[in-house]
């Protein structure tokens, strides 16, 4: 049974030198090429679920290892710092033959961070996310910049493998923290389950947090940006078809 699956992994593969050496023309070698890149392209991805499975089999428990505090009567939280999100999930990754990486750009005030995981076969997936620059505390221009950056890769690379850090992040939640009003959760759940749909997951991981009511009054402005984002990206797409 081992040889008859071997075989046929590799039959597109033999197939090809079976051709070259009966002198095939051109048209039929570059046909046959275009099937082993398929093949070969078919067997990355499924070699991807398959290690991405067995990574979430046994997925690390990342825990807050960070302290925020904006002040006394000020909101204050613990998080999961990018340092201890990659440190926890880069050596269980690497079992499987998985690595992350990270790339970022910048459109007028607004940044985009995009999580690519790849598999040592080749098979890559992406997602990103968008925001503007974190002016809370008293940072710079800069510094806001690079908040906003960190948040963005910790959040994309959680999302991209399913996970959640322990107790998850509730960045601003603490009974000193201001929450929105009622109106605006009900703004933000009819947006989010129009907008979003099936795929409103996104816009909570996003937000880190699991529901409107945790949504603090300093974190309401980015609710409304990803949710206009994701309209004109939805009407794009309309407009594309």
């Amino acid at each position: 049974m081992e040889n008859e699956v071997s075989v046929y992994q590799g039959m597109p593969a033999a197939i090809i030198e079976k051709a070259i050496a009966g002198n095939a023309d051109l048209d039929k070698l570059e046909k046959l090429l275009e099937l082993q890149e398929r093949w070969e392209r078919n067997e990355a991805k499924k070699a991807y679920v398959k290690a991405m499975a067995d990574f979430k089999a046994n997925a690390p428990e990342i825990e807050k290892d960070k302290p925020v505090s904006y002040g006394p009567g000020k909101a204050s939280y613990n998080y999961a710092s990018l340092a201890n999100v990659t440190k926890k999930v880069s050596s269980e990754l690497s079992k499987h033959g998985l690595s992350a990486s990270w790339s970022t750009t910048q459109k007028d005030k607004d940044v985009c961070v995009s999580c690519t995981i790849t598999h040592i076969q080749g098979h890559s997936e992406t997602t990103s996310l968008t925001a503007g620059p974190d002016t809370s505390g008293s940072k710079n221009s800069i510094q806001a910049i690079g908040s906003t950056i960190s948040y963005l890769e910790r959040y994309t690379l959680l999302a991209m493998l399913g996970l959640a850090t322990h107790d998850q992040d509730d960045d601003g939640k603490t009974s000193e923290a201001e929450f929105i009003s009622i109106d605006q959760q009900t703004f933000v759940n009819d947006e989010v389950k129009s907008v979003y749909g099936k795929k409103e997951n996104l816009f909570w991981q996003y937000m880190g947090v699991e529901s409107a009511d945790k949504i603090t009054v300093d974190k309401y402005k980015m609710a409304t940006y990803a949710i206009e984002k994701a309209k004109q990206g939805s009407k794009n797409d309309h407009n594309q078809r």
